[in-house]
């Protein structure tokens, strides 16, 4: 009952109850936090096989409830392991599909073990820029809103980046979902 009331009053007074998303909603993520929303924009442009493997995943709720157990301040945030250990997965993976685009913030892009062809779930998004990373890794979308939330993620210490207590991503929906 309230939550209707203040979407009512937000509406009266001409503020958003939904986040501005991209000009295709198939190929957008929402990514609720605890603390708000992420509104990604998917690469199928990019990466065609990563960004129809993600929204299979995406709508069987493999991602709810993932911790976000690799956090390095300024550099990214990796999330997708079930597991939380950084060697879990959906067990399915993804033949490498590099691009000519740069690692920069808010870029969203896939970890993976050593091998190129290893990618499965796991994904990061970019807290700051590392061309180290261009034509290694697959980029399969950009944060178009709510970075200010990705920011909040609890980092990890040391230089591995390990979260001892991490934030979950509460719930990824695709946007052409969402009612």
């Amino acid at each position: 009952m309230i939550k209707k009331l203040v979407a009512a009053l937000m509406l009266l007074v001409g503020v958003s109850v939904t986040p501005a998303l991209a000009a295709d909603p198939e190929n957008t993520l929402i990514m609720d936090l605890p603390w708000g929303q992420v509104v990604i924009e998917m690469r199928p442009d990019l990466a065609p096989k990563h960004v129809a493997r993600i929204k299979e995943l995406v709508r069987k709720g493999f991602y709810d409830g993932t911790p976000f157990h690799r956090v390095i301040d300024g550099f990214m945030a990796q999330g997708g392991d079930p597991t939380g250990t950084g060697t879990g997965g959906s067990g399915m993976k993804l033949p490498a599909e590099f691009s000519g685009e740069h690692f920069v913030r808010g870029v969203v892009g896939m970890a993976r073990a050593s091998s190129p062809n290893s990618a499965d779930s796991q994904f990061f998004i970019m807290l700051g820029s590392a061309p180290s990373l261009d034509g290694k890794y697959t980029i399969w979308g950009n944060v178009i809103q709510g970075m200010e939330n990705v920011d909040k993620i609890t980092k990890g210490s040391g230089g591995n980046g390990i979260v001892d207590m991490p934030d979950k991503l509460v719930r990824l929906r695709v946007a052409a979902d969402v009612k």
